[in-house]
């Protein structure tokens, strides 16, 4: 079993990131070639565990995000309670942490724990709100879509459109048109950053995140997985690391961030827990194709052959004729030569 799975809505806006750009990863669809590591490197990790029960019948809260950071060592996670109501965090460097639970319809849960060397088991408790924090969101969204005009919505739509036919040029162009009809449209600015991106203009790409960020005030989670996306490509996994969980911790919700995160993790060789993110990638979207392909890298830095090959298997049901569905065809070749010699040898 690779992963259980689970359901969750889209985001209202019709073009996402990695399905156009994840073509450009080369860490991933490569050869294997596991590292061997040295045992004395390393560290002790630190954990936090816990439960999240509702206070009203002391039931668990079963599939509710708990969000984690700390701003002196610049970690920020998410992760989902099973149905039991549990989570757990591992491979937390000693510091102070940040833990909130934020769940629509219920008042947020917050507490803060050290993490010393030893585990940290927690206990939250949901109480219910009167409040009612996503129908109001969801009605600031549509009041904001309802004062952008006709002309630069349009101006959107087409670069959508072309953007899925994989015409770079002319989104861009439509992009632009909608950001000039409307400055603050910073979903445009966004999508300017993936054609940008898309085409190698990586300077152009950080301007264009950065400005979708400034404009939607930091609240905007793609930017951020647009400027973790470039720093991965410029070979700076670390910063693409932080980036990327900003904006897990705006959305975490989000199949692409985990599957970004779960890249930079990879470059960085820490296989356990790239094959975890990729796993959180999988629990929101179980046919989130680019997901199996790091899930199945972090299989082979392991020398985990077997296993690799499932993930490369589930990609190409998935993606049989995608742009780089031939790749991972010799890719998989190349593992199953890996494979049979394993075999062999034992």
């Amino acid at each position: 079993m690779l992963c259980k799975s689970k359901n969750v809505k889209k985001l209202y806006f019709t073009a996402g990131f990695l399905p156009f750009l994840f073509i450009n990863m080369t860490v991933v669809i490569c050869a294997p070639t596991a590292r061997a590591q040295d045992p004395s490197s390393e560290q002790t990790d630190g954990i936090i565990s816990g439960t999240v029960l509702l206070k009203t019948g002391n039931r668990p809260a079963s599939q509710v995000a708990v969000k984690l950071k700390s701003h002196a060592v610049g970690i920020f996670r998410s992760v989902l309670t099973d149905f039991e109501g549990h989570f757990e965090v591992r491979s937390l460097p000693p510091s102070t942490y940040e833990i909130v639970v934020d769940e629509p319809g219920y008042e947020p849960a917050q507490t803060n724990t050290q993490v010393d060397g030893t585990a940290s088991k927690l206990v939250l408790y949901l109480n219910s709100s009167n409040l009612r924090p996503m129908e109001r969101n969801n009605y600031i969204v549509s009041a904001r879509e309802l004062g952008i005009p006709g002309k630069a919505w349009s101006e959107y739509e087409k670069g959508v459109e072309r953007l899925t036919k994989k015409d770079l040029a002319g989104s861009l162009a439509h992009f632009t048109k909608a950001t000039q009809a409307f400055p603050e449209y910073y979903e445009a600015y966004y999508h300017v950053g993936v054609v940008e991106t898309t085409l190698g203009h990586f300077d152009e790409a950080m301007q264009a995140f950065q400005k979708a960020i400034d404009l939607s005030s930091g609240r905007y989670a793609w930017a951020e997985f647009g400027f973790g996306y470039l720093f991965f490509l410029q070979g700076k996994p670390e910063e693409a690391e932080i980036a990327v969980r900003r904006g897990l911790e705006l959305d975490s919700s989000s199949p692409d961030g985990y599957a970004i995160l779960a890249m930079a993790l990879l470059r960085l060789h820490r296989a356990d827990e790239a094959e975890r993110s990729a796993r959180e990638a999988l629990l929101r979207n179980p046919n989130f194709a680019p997901a199996y392909l790091v899930l199945s890298d972090a299989c082979g830095e392991r020398h985990e052959y077997q296993a690799q090959l499932q993930g490369l298997d589930a990609y190409l049901k998935l993606e049989p004729n995608g742009l780089g569905s031939e790749h991972v065809r010799q890719v998989r070749e190349a593992v199953q030569r890996l494979a049979a010699k394993s075999h062999s040898e034992d």
